[in-house]
């Protein structure tokens, strides 16, 4: 490793900001980990969560839901792109490229299964397992629409605005017709894309960020509090309204303190990132995130179907269960990304 470590480090371009590159990696394994904990299939093969039956986990939503510093990032690396057409198709191949295998495999499994499984238990397992694909095909979009977002006269304003778009949309979704909530799919991910944007243009002070930051923890507890938003910040099995599916106003000031949080605490994750063990493990999970982050709910499903690990995640002895899953999980990815990057930095030295 420490080997490993060393080459890392002097490939690295001096140049590079690696405190963006943590809170990618940051975002990646929160929702990774989030979701190998929060989603389990009862003995009659539904999905389910902990949540339902064990409240009390809720304020771990909390940390683990970091979808608004993964946006936040794509919008400042967006920033420093040459925005033309060449730019925009070569984010969108590397964001797609690794879509593509997934649906062939699941296409093929479910046309095996059809004939012999029924079609509830085939859409209990494919939902879930194709269920980060909404979040690259919004990330897709935003990043299809930044050479006309990064317009200066356009940012900066937009921000407020698209906040208040988000609010006028959830009055609609609770008064009118709950399919207005739906316009928030975009917009509530729009405002930490467009803030990534304004913070790589035109830099955020620490002042501004900690207003932001400060504003977005009190509206969420408001919204929490007062107005009957859910505490959870990601989705709970039957649950009559979600965070996130589509977005609330809660999601988006939530995002709001994550980005503000971010922002502050940049210099000091700089500084962390010069130790080239801690380097290395960041390094590695950016070179392979697009991939983990589209398999890892595949992983999962496969994982459960194969070994029967099936239950009612009602009690801390299933928690300690799907821990120990996640930490061997997770093991079995490092190794396998620390092995291949191992073996193609030995080619390259040949």
């Amino acid at each position: 490793m420490s080997g490993l470590a060393e080459t890392i480090a002097l490939r690295t371009p001096p140049t590079r900001d690696r405190a963006l590159d943590a809170m990618r990696a940051l975002a990646i394994f929160g929702v990774v980990a989030g979701h190998w904990m929060g989603s389990a299939w009862a003995p009659n093969r539904t999905i389910s969560s902990p949540l339902v039956f064990m409240p009390e986990l809720v304020p771990l939503t909390w940390i683990f839901q970091m979808l608004a510093v993964f946006f936040l990032v794509g919008g400042y690396v967006a920033a420093r792109g040459a925005h033309d057409a060449a730019w925009v198709a070569a984010r969108m191949r590397r964001l797609l490229m690794p879509v593509v295998p997934l649906l062939a495999v699941w296409a093929a499994a479910l046309a095996i299964a059809a004939p012999w499984v029924p079609y509830r238990t085939l859409r209990a397992f494919a939902l879930p397992a194709l269920g980060p694909l909404w979040f690259l095909a919004v990330f897709a979009a935003l990043t299809a629409l930044t050479p006309w977002l990064v317009r200066p006269a356009r940012v900066r304003h937009a921000v407020w605005l698209v906040v208040a778009l988000v609010a006028v949309a959830d009055v609609g979704r609770f008064t009118i017709a709950p399919w207005l909530g739906w316009v928030n799919v975009g917009a509530a991910w729009l405002v930490p894309y467009l803030l990534g944007l304004v913070w790589a243009r035109d830099g955020l002070s620490g002042r501004a960020a900690g207003w932001i930051a400060a504003g977005g923890a009190l509206a969420t507890v408001a919204l929490v509090g007062w107005f009957g938003y859910p505490a959870s910040m990601v989705g709970v099995t039957g649950a009559r309204v979600s965070n996130l599916s589509p977005p609330t106003l809660a999601a988006v000031t939530f995002g709001l303190a994550q980005v503000g949080l971010a922002v502050l605490v940049r210099p000091a994750l700089g500084r962390l990132m010069r130790r080239p063990r801690l380097w290395a493990v960041v390094a590695l999970a950016n070179l392979h995130a697009m991939r983990v982050f589209v398999w890892h709910m595949t992983v999962l499903v496969a994982v459960v179907v194969l070994f029967g690990l099936y239950g009612t995640p009602s009690t801390w002895s299933w928690i300690g269960s799907r821990l120990l899953l996640v930490v061997a999980l997770a093991s079995a990815a490092v190794l396998m990304t620390w092995c291949r990057q191992r073996f193609d930095f030995g080619r390259r030295s040949l």
